[in-house]
């Protein structure tokens, strides 16, 4: 384990935690929303808007990170959040009630991911980074197949009690926050000039950043308007005749895929290239998207899933390590919440549109449009985006 150190387990141990907290829920949420009477259209508004609340503060949070040369109190803070945001949902069923705790739990993401993935960043080499990344989402993702695990086990005994599960899921989230104490920013982390952080940031950044981490990003966010929230995935599945129990079974076996593929992914990536890394990952998600719309055999949806716990791996880690890879370590967290937040937006616009496609024309039509619209952002990204030096993009 080379290259892994201790900071990084901490990191990553405190992400388990957290993920087996939110995937004991996620794979059950489109269910539970529909017994309190959510609709599919309002599911998907709920994601996007969730996402898109925590977009617009990802930037800022990055920014203030980089400018007062802090890291772990905005990861401490952010995990808090997340944590405390499970039994909410189960506490007040409301719809705008449900909206305030998904919206929480996202903001707690926004003001932890700029400064965790910086510290992840400063913890590798440019020529480590997709190792390093890879190894937290490997360990990340462990806990989204732990957590549905537990979810699957529990509804085996206690069927449809979808509203305790979310008070079992502050547990682990617990843990994340007391492993969240073991952190300690670097002495050499100094704050810049006094000055305020406009809640903007995310513009002024994107203003004066890179031209080639713009070209990367115009890319990557391309992708994110199509590409909507994973919960369409499974009420794919379910709509094909899979049972509860089944659905939170493939999407288990998904995230093992995703899991055991992430960490070797990201070794391989810093041999043959970030760049090529991601785009691999692209075409197997268009695959994806392209099968679902034409299947339902369940063998076939198990299959797809598996090809997409194997994108995952191939974007996820990798997509940060080439961001921190093509900026200025003094601008990580910026960088990396200015894309994460621009993100968000997308992935809200791409969750609306795809509840509103779903709902006026199907399923099929929902995932051959995202797998068509891949297939031209994978030409994008080969042919306009050129290699860089640091090693990240061979």
């Amino acid at each position: 384990m080379k290259n892994i150190t201790r900071t990084v387990w901490i990191l990553s141990l405190v992400s388990l935690f957290t993920d087996m907290a939110s995937e004991m829920l996620y794979p059950i949420m489109p269910i539970y929303l529909k017994t309190i009477g959510f609709s599919i259209v309002l599911i998907g508004i709920l994601e996007g808007v969730a996402e898109a609340v925590a977009g617009l503060s990802k930037g800022y949070f990055g920014k203030l990170s980089d400018h007062s040369g802090k890291r772990v109190p905005f990861v401490r803070f952010g995990y808090s959040l997340s944590a405390l945001s499970k039994p909410i949902m189960a506490f007040f069923v409301y719809p705008l009630w449900i909206f305030f705790a998904r919206t929480m739990d996202r903001i707690g993401k926004g003001i932890r991911t700029g400064a965790r993935d910086a510290i992840l960043s400063d913890e590798a080499t440019p020529a480590t980074k997709g190792k390093v990344f890879g190894f937290h989402r490997s360990m990340d993702t462990l806990g989204a197949v732990l957590g549905p695990l537990l979810a699957l086990l529990y509804l085996y005994y206690y069927p449809k009690d979808y509203k305790t599960l979310f008070y079992i899921a502050f547990f682990p989230g617990l843990l994340a926050i007391l492993a969240s104490f073991l952190l300690k920013d670097k002495n050499n982390s100094q704050p810049k000039e006094n000055k305020s952080v406009s809640f903007l940031a995310s513009f002024s950044y994107w203003k004066e950043s890179p031209i080639l981490y713009r070209k990367v990003v115009v890319g990557l966010l391309a992708f994110a308007l199509f590409n909507s929230s994973d919960v369409f995935l499974l009420l794919k599945a379910k709509q094909s005749g899979l049972s509860d129990t089944y659905v939170i079974g493939i999407y288990i076996f998904y995230n093992l895929v995703y899991a055991l593929c992430a960490f070797p992914i990201g070794i391989l990536a810093d041999k043959i290239g970030l760049k090529k890394t991601f785009i691999s990952g692209l075409i197997l998600f268009a695959i994806v998207y392209l099968g679902m719309g034409f299947s339902t055999n369940s063998y076939v949806l198990i299959g797809l899933f598996a090809l997409y716990g194997i994108y995952a791996a191939a974007t996820e880690g990798v997509a940060k390590a080439w961001i921190s890879n093509i900026t200025d370590k003094k601008d990580t967290a910026t960088a990396i919440g200015t894309y994460a937040g621009f993100q968000s937006i997308c992935t809200m616009l791409a969750s609306s549109l795809a509840g509103l496609i779903w709902y006026q024309f199907g399923a099929s039509e929902t995932f051959m449009v995202t797998g068509i619209v891949t297939i031209l952002i994978l030409f994008y990204f080969v042919f306009w985006i050129e290699p860089k030096v640091k090693n990240e993009s061979k």
